[in-house]
């Protein structure tokens, strides 16, 4: 294989990772030991994502032909990607922590479902609640008006039960 078909490849790989990822998350890794960057390797694979250092050239190219081409402007240096096809959200959660614990890792901005992100949004969205937190407050909020009218109910049925329960001690006291 030539080295020209092996490029041509790399793009069409990269390609069609952009293309499937839900997120994807552009870093520059440098400054970071082999050690460390198989740590945090390891912490996104755990999750499904793949973390991968990239050419920029051949990453600009399969960006064009992706539908990308704003994806360039975070091309810049040393860079590594981390592609998630499941979850959105993990990689910024992972890749914020990993760059709090190590001040070498910075994360450039990323792609989440299409739209280009900066650094400070990819820090946002780190923020967020997991999905479990988010859809428990979701149903907390559906429970809580049923609850409280189920509550309310419950006080006016107390409230005939002693009226009745009075009602029937005078007729008691008459009789």
């Amino acid at each position: 294989m030539t080295v020209k078909e092996k490029k041509k490849q790399v793009v069409e790989e990269i390609k069609h990772k952009i293309s499937e990822s839900q997120a994807v998350i552009l870093t520059d890794y440098r400054g970071l030991n082999v050690s460390q960057i198989n740590d945090l390797r390891n912490r996104l694979s755990q999750e499904g994502i793949e973390y991968t250092v990239v050419k920029n050239t051949l990453t600009r190219i399969a960006a064009r032909e992706a539908g990308f081409e704003d994806l360039k402007t975070l091309l810049d240096g040393p860079t590594a990607i981390a592609f998630s096809k499941e979850d959105p959200v993990a990689p910024a959660k992972i890749l914020s922590g990993f760059a709090k614990e190590n001040d070498k890792l910075e994360i450039k901005g990323g792609l989440l479902e299409g739209k280009i992100l900066d650094m400070v949004q990819i820090k946002y969205l780190a923020d967020l609640p997991t999905r479990e937190v988010l859809l428990g407050r979701v149903v907390g909020g559906m429970q809580a008006p049923v609850y409280g009218m189920a509550y309310a109910m419950q006080g006016l049925l107390r409230k005939t039960v002693y009226a009745l329960k009075a009602i029937s001690e005078l007729k008691e006291q008459e009789a």
